[in-house]
Parts: C-alpha cells; structure tokens; sequence
C-alpha cells in the first residue's frame, strides 16, 4: 500500500480539514530535510506514522549522533 493510499479519508485531529500529502520539512543536529507525508493544509498538523519514527527516523538519527 503506497503512503497516498494509506491516508485516503483521514482527517486532521485538530481542525478536521482532510490530509494531503506535501512536502515536510525536518531539522535536526544542523542537518535538513525533506520529507512528503501526510499533513493538514489548514493548520500544519503532520501526521508521522509510527513505522517511520521508529524505523527510517531513528536510523538516521542513530547515524547522525555517531558522527
């Protein structure tokens, strides 16, 4: 199931505005990044599947912290 698929019908917690897929961007130890996941155009809220925080997320922080 692609990401787009996955969020088809979801609505934002906070202001009930539909989710669309854009492009995010992240910050972390002076490094920047761009992510597309799902987020609330009205108020910004993004959703971060936990698949991802706990996966892709924490590799890369893992590899930033070592340098």
């Amino acid at each position: 199931m692609s990401l787009p698929e996955a969020t088809m019908g979801w609505s934002c917690a906070a202001c009930g505005g539909e989710l669309e897929i854009m492009k995010i961007g992240f910050s972390y130890m002076k490094g920047n990044f761009e992510v597309d996941l799902p987020a609330c155009r009205g108020c910004g809220l993004v959703l971060v599947s936990e698949e991802l925080a706990t996966g892709r997320m924490a590799d890369a922080e893992r590899i930033l912290e070592d340098k």
